[in-house]
């Protein structure tokens, strides 16, 4: 079984969640404040000093034709940093669509009442991570 975290890259908000490949399930953990797409990397720190994930799952925007977009090549920088900061196995995972399939499944659950911005973030980053269990390897 391996554990492992899921950031979905923002500017100014990056979702979190976690989960393991045991189940293939995952979780909402948190969504971290970030300044202009700099996150507090003291609190990514402590969230792998806290998991000890096998590996890091950072989410890849890209246009619905598959094609990147001038945020996918931060989130590739925001994943190559974790990478040199932590030394950690990074992969990254397309994640069209993520933040209207979290809209819709906080919604379901909770109404409007439930979108908020940080957990829309953190549950994009749950299906982020989910989208990476039920992909092949």
């Amino acid at each position: 079984m391996s554990i492992l975290l899921a950031f979905d890259y923002g500017t100014k908000s990056i979702g979190v969640a976690v989960g393991q490949t045991l189940t293939g399930t995952a979780r909402a953990l948190c969504a971290l404040k970030a300044q202009d797409g700099t996150p507090d990397w003291d609190k990514i720190k402590t969230l792998l000093k806290e998991w000890q994930p096998d590996a890091v799952i950072v989410g890849l925007p890209l246009n619905m034709d598959g094609t990147e977009q001038p945020l996918s090549a931060r989130a590739r920088k925001f994943a190559n940093r974790l990478h040199g900061r932590f030394g950690i196995r990074v992969e990254l995972q397309d994640e069209r669509l993520s933040t209207v399939a979290a809209r819709a499944d906080l919604f379901a659950r909770g109404g409007y009442r439930a979108l908020s911005k940080s957990s829309v973030d953190s549950q994009s980053a749950v299906i982020i991570l989910e989208d990476w269990f039920a992909s092949p390897p």
